[in-house]
Parts: C-alpha cells; sequence; structure tokens
C-alpha cells in the first residue's frame, strides 16, 4: 500500500499469553493507526521476560518505522518493561524527576503512602522522551522508534492520545465491507485475479459472524487502500463475481 508508513506492536505480559486476560489494545491501536496512515504489520505476544522483550524490541525497531509496547511498566515486580528497553538500547534505566514529582504529588494528595516500588513508575530507559496524558499522571514514553505504553487498556488508550501527536502519518488507508453469500472456494479464483490486478489495495476474506447483524450472509470481504476511487472498483469487481455467480452481495 502506497504512501503508508509501518509499525509493529509487542503485547508483554504473562497474562496474555496464559488466557487469563483477553487482550484489548491491539485493535483499538490498529484502527488509530490506520486512519493516520500507518499501518501494523506485525505483532507478538510475549512474557515477562527481559531477554525476550529486548529481542523482540531491537529486531522489530529496525523492520518498522515504529514500534508499540503494551505492558509492564506500573510497579510491581513482574512489571520489567522499563528495565529490559534499557537493555535493548544499551542505556540505564533512570528515575524521570518530573514524573517523579507529579506522581509523588498524587499521591500525597490521596494519602498513599509513595513507596520504593510506586516510584518505578517514574523510570524510564536514559534519554527516553516522555510524552504526557492529558487525562493520566502515569505518561508513556518514547526511545528512538519505540513507544512504551501501559497495558491497562483504559490507562493505554489515554497514553495513545498523546503518543499519536508525536507520529508522522501517511495517506489515511480507507476500508469497505462487502457481505456475500457466496463460499470461499467458490470465489477464490476470481478473488485472487482481481487482486492481482490491483496490487495497491488488500482485499481480505473472512467467514461472517454469526451473531452480526449481516448474519445472513456467508463472507464479508474487507477491501483497504489509500485510493477511495481504486477501492471503489475493486468492491465492483467482487461485487460482479458473486453476482456472476448467482449469489448476493452488498457494499455496506
Amino acid at each position: 500500500m502506497k504512501d503508508t508508513l509501518s509499525a509493529a506492536v509487542v503485547l508483554i505480559g504473562n497474562e496474555l499469553l496464559s488466557g487469563s486476560i483477553q487482550d484489548k489494545n491491539l485493535a483499538h491501536i490498529a484502527k488509530e493507526l490506520e486512519v493516520r496512515g500507518i499501518r501494523i504489520r506485525e505483532t507478538r505476544i510475549i512474557p515477562d521476560i527481559e531477554s525476550e522483550i529486548v529481542e523482540a524490541v531491537n529486531h522489530l525497531r529496525q523492520k518498522f518505522d515504529y514500534v508499540f509496547t503494551t505492558g509492564g511498566i506500573g510497579p510491581t515486580h513482574d512489571d520489567i518493561t522499563s528495565d529490559s528497553m534499557a537493555a535493548a538500547f544499551g542505556v540505564n534505566n533512570v528515575i524521570q524527576q518530573t514524573v517523579f514529582e507529579q506522581i509523588d504529588k498524587r499521591f500525597k494528595e490521596k494519602g498513599i503512602p509513595f513507596t520504593k516500588e510506586a516510584q518505578r513508575m517514574a523510570y524510564a530507559p536514559q534519554g527516553s522522551e516522555i510524552i504526557a496524558s492529558k487525562h493520566s499522571i502515569i505518561p508513556g514514553y518514547r526511545i528512538d522508534n519505540v513507544f512504551v505504553m501501559a497495558g491497562v487498556p483504559s490507562i493505554m488508550r489515554l497514553m495513545l492520545e498523546g503518543v499519536i501527536e508525536h507520529l508522522n502519518t501517511g495517506l489515511t488507508i480507507h476500508n469497505k465491507a462487502i457481505h456475500a453469500n457466496v463460499g470461499e472456494g467458490e470465489i477464490a479464483h476470481p478473488l485472487g485475479i482481481i487482486q492481482d490486478q490491483h496490487p495497491n489495495i488488500d482485499i481480505g476474506s473472512y467467514p461472517q459472524d454469526k451473531n452480526s447483524e449481516f448474519s445472513d450472509y456467508r463472507v464479508i470481504f474487507m477491501v483497504k487502500g489509500t485510493d477511495l476511487e481504486e477501492i471503489q472498483i475493486t468492491c465492483d469487481k467482487i461485487l460482479a463475481a458473486c453476482k456472476d455467480r448467482g449469489h448476493d452481495a452488498i457494499l455496506a
């Protein structure tokens, strides 16, 4: 897809791998980035193990324009993302004085002890750019092309609002959906031809969710690109291919 930027997301946390908690961050990040012309090209879910965090970050930051991480920047023993990020960049994990003072002030207002463990939330790798959020005292931060955010969805979303202001953007990625009663095996050949004719358009084919408002249709085709005219032409060809095979299809 022309004139877009690429990104990877690293979801950090043992709880994600065990199924104890279901990820709610990836879809939100992807949607927020797509309208800004940034495409998620790879996602990894990794445990709270420093060597694995270091390997993933160092590999992905060289491969993509941006890397976004979620999880592991809280006060508990398993929150090792900032330590690991410092190791990945070969720097020290150091206290960020402005963040320290900000959290200290809030804890005092609430009468909460600002323990040594809680102070871990004020650390970030040396040289990081702290990214403040309007609605959260705990900021995310940036080091080179890597953006580090919390794993709790509500906090991550607040951090992402601040992160977005620091991103370069590409052309907006638009998408349209076609719902069809055709079987995937039946449409696979013409769909492949249409994709070859429009290499700058992404065409995805997925079985229809039985709980959706379009549950009467068997398949949904997602058509994405930066050129609205070419998206429409591609959709018209898919609709025609379905009709030629005697099946109903609608552009939603």
